[in-house]
């Protein structure tokens, strides 16, 4: 019962038709000759269990949260998208008839200082997860280089006290009290001090049936103050804090099927938490060896399941993906398959390495097959068969003559994300000059897409080799085809505007994509 992904077309059909991609939405978009703060950039992007919500993290700590909501219900004023002036209703949005609108943002994370080690810890967001809802109320984790936190993010009421004063009788006044002793002053005041000669003085029955009908009236027009309800604002706050745990920084965190313990991974251990406990967790991968100097592979990604509680997928530099299951054994690195594609070729250069290392690992949907992403390829792994990935798209094999200048200005070592659709037909990754690429495992063409208003760019024509037994493409441009992201990258030399963090709606062909400090999504009809 799961998705689509490795399902053989039927005999006899063609490569199916790639789907219509469309500009949806925009947050936080920037002029082309704006200067980006670096605590602006966009460093996490997530959507919920359902889709109805979409997370972002940032440089400077904070988590920003949208809403989907129908475009009948959209406010008349418009919702403010990322400070900036909210953009016309788009064609697409229209024929999707809902879009995302701004919810709240706060503050995650503040920049620390490690005096042991005199390490400064940057505020940056490097993961946000969703966690299962609990009472209404919304909960996600959060993590920089090495303190999580688990956030409750609920709408709360906003009240005040009204009623407070009691309000004057005709002919001024002050209080009922203030009232009733003004009545009695004088009456009382001349009976206590005109003694016995005081006779003209003296309350007649007529005065004292008054000032007792002027106390009633007052007495009956007390009110008691009361709260009103004003408004409903989202607010978040910090259940727990999940630190000092880990010694090198955190790269991931994956939350578990089971709704009561989540992962975290830095470059040599992987901890397992339960999420009511913040002051211990257990170590169930420990890749440290006894000498450092014998160190020859550090973790970088890990991920749960998506319906098994005791199975987890993690992957190495050395472009290894393990699969790991918690009912073999405690420490699960000992134990676990392997996926690593060998390389047949022999041939090995100063960055076989470098290029080798996977940036990012997840599962499909139904949580039979493993995307995972290196520099310069996107593979896609059947978890029955380790031997070999019954698919391998291209990405920058168009760069691998400037391997040198990538790798002198650091960004061979840039880590792209990657993320599938919810049937799993498709799947993506980023790349430079702000474009990614969506491929298709039905043999439909690859397309790049850039991440602005004009999202589609142009789509590379592929001629598909067709794995008898797996019902896979395995990609690969044909020479006739169009020019590819990398190409395009070459030619305009934009090293700098990478896209590397993206998501993938659970149920419809959304992307999210974040552009520096721009989020732009995108819909497929």
């Amino acid at each position: 019962g799961g998705g689509l992904l490795g399902v053989s077309p039927p005999a006899g059909a063609g490569s199916a038709a790639a789907p219509e991609w469309s500009f949806l939405q925009c947050f936080g978009e920037r002029a082309p000759d704006e200067e980006v703060q670096e605590a602006d950039i966009i460093s996490a992007v997530e959507f919920n269990q359902n889709g109805d919500y979409l997370a972002s993290g940032d440089w400077g700590g904070r988590v920003v949260l949208f809403e989907r909501v129908a475009i009948r219900d959209r406010p008349s004023s418009g919702a403010a998208q990322g400070g900036g002036a909210p953009p016309a209703k788009p064609q697409a949005s229209v024929a999707a008839e809902f879009e995302y609108r701004y919810l709240t943002e706060f503050q995650s994370h503040e920049p620390e200082f490690d005096y042991l080690k005199s390490l400064e810890i940057e505020e940056r967001i490097n993961k946000v997860k969703w966690c299962q809802p609990v009472n209404g109320a919304h909960h996600l984790l959060s993590t920089n280089d090495k303190t999580i936190k688990l956030w409750k993010v609920y709408e709360k009421s906003v009240k005040c006290v009204t009623a407070l004063n009691c309000p004057p009788l005709p002919g001024g006044g002050g209080g009922a009290s203030g009232g009733l002793a003004t009545h009695m002053r004088g009456p009382l005041g001349g009976a206590a001090s005109g003694g016995k000669g005081g006779g003209a003085h003296r309350l007649s029955t007529e005065a004292l049936d008054v000032v007792a009908l002027k106390a009633r009236e007052r007495a009956s027009a007390l009110r008691l103050p009361r709260l009103e309800h004003t408004d409903m604002v989202f607010t978040a706050r910090t259940r727990r804090s999940y630190a000092n745990a880990h010694a090198y920084h955190i790269n991931s965190i994956s939350t578990c099927s089971d709704n009561e313990t989540f992962i975290s991974a830095d470059d040599l251990r992987i901890n397992l938490w339960n999420f009511e406990v913040s002051n211990v967790s257990f170590n169930i991968v420990d890749m440290k060896p006894p000498d450092m100097e014998d160190l020859t592979e550090v973790i970088t990604s890990a991920e749960f399941h998506p319906f098994h509680c005791h199975q987890f997928v993690y992957s190495s530099s050395k472009g290894a993906v393990r699969l790991a299951d918690m009912r073999d054994s405690a420490l699960c690195d000992r134990k676990s398959k392997v996926f690593e594609e060998t390389d047949v070729s022999g041939e090995k250069s100063f960055f076989s390495e470098i290029i080798a290392s996977i940036s990012d690992v997840k599962f499909s949907r139904d949580g039979r097959y493993l995307i995972s992403r290196d520099y310069m390829s996107l593979k896609v792994w059947d978890v029955n068969m380790e031997r070999a990935p019954v698919a391998v798209f291209s990405v920058h094999e168009g760069l691998r003559s400037k391997l040198c200048d990538l790798y002198e200005n650091d960004c061979i070592f840039d880590k792209f994300e990657c993320c599938a659709s919810g049937n799993g037909e498709l799947i993506g990754t980023g790349t430079y000059d702000n474009k990614y690429q969506v491929f298709s495992m039905r043999g439909a063409p690859t397309e790049t897409l850039e991440a602005s208003r004009r999202p589609v760019v142009r789509k590379a024509l592929k001629r598909p080799s067709q794995s008898p037994k797996s019902g896979f493409f395995f990609g690969g441009s044909s020479p006739n085809s169009a020019g590819t992201a990398e190409e395009d990258t070459e030619a305009s030399g934009s090293y700098s505007n990478k896209l590397l963090h993206l998501a993938w709606h659970p149920t419809k062909n959304i992307t999210a994509v974040a552009a520096m400090n721009s989020l732009y999504l995108n819909y497929a009809q």
